[in-house]
């Protein structure tokens, strides 16, 4: 899968791993480049659906479209569909085969 990044500063954080370390501390960092490299590695985003440790999902109210990963604790990685049209299922659900890239938007605490 293709990743992008929402800014430049994110990316090149999340591509460094001082950076990573520095911001989120060494723990986080290691699961922010795990993740990444199992998105990386996956054909499609419905891949991530067979990882359970990565709890890999669609978010709702104000986050609708936004997907995740579970990372440490309460903290995700935000990411939403890249495609351009965005795939869509008959009923008009995301259809995660058809997803081939993705935007990190943020690491965020969605609980806090």
């Amino acid at each position: 899968m293709e990743i992008l990044f929402k800014t430049k500063s994110l990316g090149k954080e999340c591509n460094n791993q001082r950076l990573l370390e520095r911001r989120h501390g060494k723990r986080r960092a290691q699961l922010i480049r795990r993740r990444l490299d199992e998105l990386c590695a996956a054909e499609t985003l419905d891949v991530l659906r067979a990882l359970p440790q990565a709890r890999c999902h669609e978010l709702g109210g104000n986050r609708a479209g936004q997907l995740s990963v579970d990372l440490d604790g309460p903290y995700r990685l935000i990411f939403v569909p890249g495609d351009n049209p965005m795939p869509r299922k008959a009923d008009g659900g995301l259809d995660w085969q058809g997803v081939t890239t993705i935007i990190v938007v943020e690491v965020e605490n969605t609980h806090g």
